[in-house]
């Protein structure tokens, strides 16, 4: 039981950001996953707009706007949080990986802390933070090794 991947898409469907998470993470090129970004962008959207029933907390009087928050499929869970602002943040993982909701949580405060204040950063574009990076790494390693302490 590990975390796979994590990768970001910004509001428009690009891809932001990749990496793997983990020794059993299978190895996909650059284009497979700016396709994967926009193809996942894409099903969330039409899911949104599919979907009749407004889910609990959500701010939209007119429906669900949530789209796609889980998938679990031949051994494989993806998991997506969108932030209000649009940009989609998505671990795949084992089956069985605990922690995936709050992992979510805290790497958009990642994103918060590291990327937005980088003042070289612009907001929808890939992001290249080391510290975000470093960071990322050090919480995944910290869930994966039973810590679940917050920050």
């Amino acid at each position: 039981m590990g975390f796979l991947h994590l990768f970001i898409v910004n509001k428009s469907g690009g891809l932001i950001f990749q990496r793997p998470l983990g020794t059993s993470a299978p190895t996909i090129n650059t284009n497979d996953w700016l396709r994967i970004g926009s193809t996942f962008h894409s099903l969330h959207a039409i899911a949104a707009e599919a979907s009749p029933v407004k889910l609990p907390g959500n701010k939209n009087s007119a429906g669900a706007d949530d789209g796609i928050e889980e998938i679990e499929g031949g051994g494989v869970i993806l998991k997506c949080l969108q932030t209000r602002t649009g940009i989609k943040f998505v671990l795949t993982a084992e089956p069985g990986t605990a922690n995936l909701d709050s992992a979510l949580r805290e790497i958009y405060v990642l994103y918060a802390e590291f990327a937005l204040k980088d003042p070289f950063y612009e907001l929808e574009m890939p992001i290249r933070c080391e510290l975000f990076t470093s960071a990322v790494d050090g919480l995944i390693e910290r869930l994966e090794s039973g810590g679940v302490k917050s920050r």
